[in-house]
């Protein structure tokens, strides 16, 4: 029969220093006045506390649960719903690299591999230094950069080992690092604020964007009725040959 060890019970969350919350309040005001319903503001409040402490705190929790009227344990539900909430102390710089299908056969697990030795970290772990913090994440809908890498969200695209670890070896010593496409990239922190909301002052920040790739481009032409003719290939494998295309029916 195995031992069952029973613990205290853990006391409830801290509560932030008065100037910290009194900011925090008032953001969150802003939040919930966005929404018909306060619960409604939970996941860009979440982000906002995220914004604070660089992940998702107990303390943060219950500052949600206050404002909102909500119990901490609703809050922890959803908290812990979502990969992009963070749950323990992260990296100025979260590291994703894609092991989904295509990115993985391209050479993202490679990546990833050489990664982990690289930075002598596993997966959801965090770099000595607090820099760092790398991970395993899933499509990034992305498919025609594969393999991408993502920092704080943004892109980085046909990574291989070797640019990959120039990226984190920049990053860890604070040398300039420009995504692929769209944003310029910001801290962790920095990149929370935004996702709950709140404008991202950064000069010509809004204003930078990004495209999709050749691929999707093709998909797009065809949806929209620009391709070309079909090439029809008989059964029995005879030579293709060009037909018209015919109204449904004929």
């Amino acid at each position: 029969m195995t031992d069952i060890q029973l613990g205290m019970p853990q006391l409830p969350a801290p509560d932030y220093p008065d100037d910290v919350r009194a900011r925090l309040a008032a953001d969150a005001e802003e939040i919930v006045d966005r929404y018909p319903g306060s619960r409604s503001a939970l996941l860009p409040l979440l982000h906002l506390v995220q914004s604070e402490e660089g992940y998702v705190s107990r303390t943060g929790m219950r500052f949600c649960a206050d404002v909102l009227g909500l119990t901490t344990a609703e809050v922890t539900a959803v908290a812990t719903f979502y990969s992009m909430y963070r749950r323990k102390p992260s990296g100025d710089y979260q590291v994703g690299v894609c092991t989904n299908t295509l990115c993985a056969v391209m050479g993202g697990d490679a990546i990833f591999e050489e990664l982990k030795e690289h930075l002598g970290v596993g997966n959801n772990e965090t770099t000595e230094d607090g820099r760092v913090t790398l991970e395993h994440i899933e499509c990034n809908a992305a498919c025609d950069f594969a393999p991408v890498v993502m920092v704080n969200w943004e892109f980085f695209d046909n990574q291989t080992p070797e640019s990959a670890k120039k990226l984190v070896d920049d990053l860890r010593a604070g040398r300039p690092v420009e995504p692929t496409r769209g944003a310029p990239l910001c801290t962790y922190k920095e990149t929370a604020r935004i996702l709950a909301g709140f404008p991202d002052e950064r000069p010509g920040a809004v204003d930078a964007t990004g495209g999709a790739g050749p691929a999707s481009l093709v998909g797009l032409r065809l949806a929209k009725g620009e391709s070309p003719l079909p090439r029809v290939v008989h059964p029995r494998g005879e030579a293709v040959r060009d037909q018209p295309a015919t109204e449904e029916g004929e």
